[in-house]
This record gives C-alpha cells, sequence and structure tokens, in this order.
C-alpha cells in the first residue's frame, strides 16, 4: 500500500524549491518508512541547492519521526517506534553492504533523488542503516537537530579533538555546528572556550552555550586575540617564540578565511613538550586550502577533518540526548525559529541571509 507524501523538491534547474505531493511506495526490504515529526535546516543544504546536479534533488538529513512500516528484512525497528533519521550509517557493525539511495517519482514524471535520505518532508522512505532508536518519552521537536548539528559539533569535540578538562578550545563560527561544539565543550571541562564569529549576538548565544570568551573578527584579528588569552609565561619553541594559542582550533564554517586562521591559532610547541596544537575542519571548505609548511613540521601542529564529528551515531545518539534530558545540552536555545513545510523557501532565504542563530527546524 502506497503513503502519500509531502516533499520539498529542488529542481535540475533552479533554486526555488518546490513542494511534491508523491504517494511513496511500501518499503523495499532493508528500509523503513518514517512519518516525521521534525527535521533541521542545514548549511550544507545551501552547497546542494546551489550545486550543479543531473536531476531534481531531494534534500534534508536530520530529523525525528515515527516508524509506520519496515521491509521484510528489518529487523531492529517496527511500526511505532520512535526515531531519529540521519545521514551517516548508525554503527560500524552493521552489515557490509551499501545503504539504498534515495529516490522518488514525480507527478510530472521525472525521478528526484538524494545520495542517502531525505527529510525535508513530512514522510520519508529510508534505509535502515540511517535509523536510530529514541526513547518515546523524548521530544521531538528540537532533537530533530541530533542527527547532524549536534553530532558534527559535540562529535568533533569528543572524538576528533578528543578533548579533555582543562584544554583550551577555540570555536570558528557559532551556528547550530559551533554551539554544539561549544556546549560539549563545557560539558567536558574544557577552559578557556574561545568563540569566534562576525555578530555578537551570535556570539551572545555562544556564551549561553559555554563559551566563557567571545571574539568578533569583523573588530579585531581573532588569531591575534586568541594567542593574546592563552600564552604559556616563560615557554618559548624552537623559533624563540612565545607559546601561546589553544590546544584545539576547530573551523565550524568552512569559509576559506576561517579555515586558513585555525592553525596559526592552535597552540606552538615547546621543544620535546609531549602537547601539540591541533586545527580540525569540521565545516565544508569551499576552495583550496594553502597552509604553512613551516608552521606544521616546525610546531609539530596537527591539521585534520572531521566528517559527522567521528560519530558511531547507535553509539553517540543516547549520549545526546541524555545531555538534553539533563539540561545539559539546551536545544530549546540552540533551535531558533521554526517553520512549515510550505514556508521551505523562506527558510532557506533566511538561512542564506545569515539570518538564523543557531538552527531552524522544519516542523510537520
Amino acid at each position: 500500500m502506497s503513503t502519500e507524501a509531502r516533499i520539498a523538491v529542488v529542481p535540475e534547474d533552479a533554486t526555488t524549491l518546490r513542494i511534491e505531493t508523491v504517494p511513496l511506495p511500501a518499503p523495499s526490504p532493508h528500509q523503513v518508512l518514517v512519518r516525521e515529526h521534525a527535521s533541521g535546516i542545514c548549511h550544507s543544504q545551501l552547497h546542494e541547492i546551489h550545486g550543479p546536479r543531473t536531476s531534481d534533488l531531494l534534500v534534508g538529513h536530520e530529523a525525528t519521526g515515527t516508524v509506520l512500516e519496515v521491509g521484510s528484512a528489518v529487523e531492529d525497528f517496527g511500526p511505532g517506534d520512535r526515531v531519529l533519521v540521519t545521514w551517516l550509517p548508525r554503527g560500524p557493525e552493521l552489515p557490509k553492504r551499501t545503504p539504498e539511495s534515495a529516490s522518488i517519482l514525480q507527478a510530472n514524471g521525472r525521478a528526484a533523488y538524494s545520495q542517502g535520505v531525505y527529510t525535508w518532508s513530512d514522510h520519508t522512505l529510508v534505509d535502515e542503516l540511517y535509523v536510530v532508536p529514541m526513547s518515546p518519552e523524548v521530544r521531538t521537536d528540537v532533537t530533530s537537530i541530533i542527527g547532524c548539528a549536534v553530532m558534527t559539533g559535540s562529535g568533533a569535540v569528543l572524538h576528533t579533538a578528543g578533548v579533555k578538562a582543562g584544554d583550551s578550545v577555540a570555536i570558528f563560527g557559532v551556528g547550530g555546528v559551533g554551539l554544539s561544539a561549544i556546549a560539549a565543550a563545557r560539558i567536558i571541562g574544557a577552559d578557556p572556550i574561545i568563540a569566534v564569529d562576525l555578530d555578537d549576538e551570535k556570539l551572545a548565544l555562544a556564551r549561553q552555550h559555554g563559551a566563557t570568551v567571545g571574539i568578533n573578527a569583523r573588530e579585531s584579528d581573532p588569531v591575534a586575540r586568541i594567542r593574546e588569552l592563552t600564552p604559556m609565561p616563560g615557554a618559548v619553541d624552537l623559533m624563540g617564540q612565545p607559546i601561546a594559542g589553544v590546544d584545539f582550533a576547530i573551523d565550524c564554517i568552512g569559509a576559506p578565511e576561517t579555515a586558513r586562521q585555525i592553525l596559526p591559532a592552535a597552540r606552538n610547541k615547546r621543544v620535546g613538550a609531549p602537547e601539540y596544537g591541533t586545527a580540525i575542519i569540521v565545516g565544508i571548505p569551499r576552495e583550496r586550502l594553502d597552509v604553512d609548511p613551516l608552521d606544521i613540521v616546525a610546531q609539530e601542529k596537527r591539521l585534520t577533518g572531521s566528517i559527522g564529528g567521528g560519530c558511531i551515531p547507535a553509539r553517540d545518539f543516547p549520549v545526546f540526548l541524555d545531555w538534553f534530558e539533563r539540561g545539559e545540552l539546551d536545544l530549546d536555545a540552540l533551535v531558533s525559529q521554526r517553520f512549515a513545510l510550505d514556508e521551505i523557501n523562506e527558510a532557506v532565504r533566511a538561512l542564506e541571509a545569515g539570518e538564523i542563530a543557531g538552527r531552524a527546524i522544519l516542523e510537520f
């Protein structure tokens, strides 16, 4: 039996989304049909909307929902189960098969595709590998951003960086991902936690989530300011320069300027000392990155990327949900705007214009 769904589609030759009403077929053996409650609106979708493509596109990759129907080979979920939908397979121990791509057939006869999942829709048909169980007692509105924003930001702090209590951290960009990184750093006990952005209102929100210092990069050089805030008195590096900088500098934007700033913002190294300044790129870079090789070699700094925060959703989502339930992860403050599906183009415009502090969600 088919299920009627309303789905946002990006046309192949345009950037204005349209809402399609389509019948979704019964799940194939490894698929799960989910009635969605809410979905996050991520900057990654802007890259997809404005990127090249050869077909109509399905977008969105973080949501909460309730299972309506499962395929014949699905064993871990059943109708009525409350779930999170994400874009990262939920565990490395799962069967080594390629998850099914998502597609729908539109009324005009054209197919629309997504590489993995689509969640800008009131129903989604998704491979079971992208589905994670959640308690029916947990709210399903603000928790919809756990599948990308929280996973990516908090995971980068927990897993990619491995931040420990007392480590110094600088977060460049305090949108939904950056605020999630700041919250995780606070929960772990990092100090100082430095937020860098171009907007004072966003920096105020960063302090609400745990940043101890805010730097407006329009008003001062963030690298110089970070080094002023993090000196190691009396210590010098191989070149005789004073030791300063953070243990971990994390770029949650991927803009050319921030990608270039995180490496010099990371701590330079005392000869023979065990600590290493680390720069981590979380945001998707929009162009090639040039780095100073001497800064990496002479200071033994580390430059790395982070995809999905190094998370295993089946392991980490219960942790993030527990943080939320205990009041340590303030998703109510992080989710600043809510839209209906019919308002999707206004949501995209606001996101692109930088008008959304934190994260926006779609509610169904």
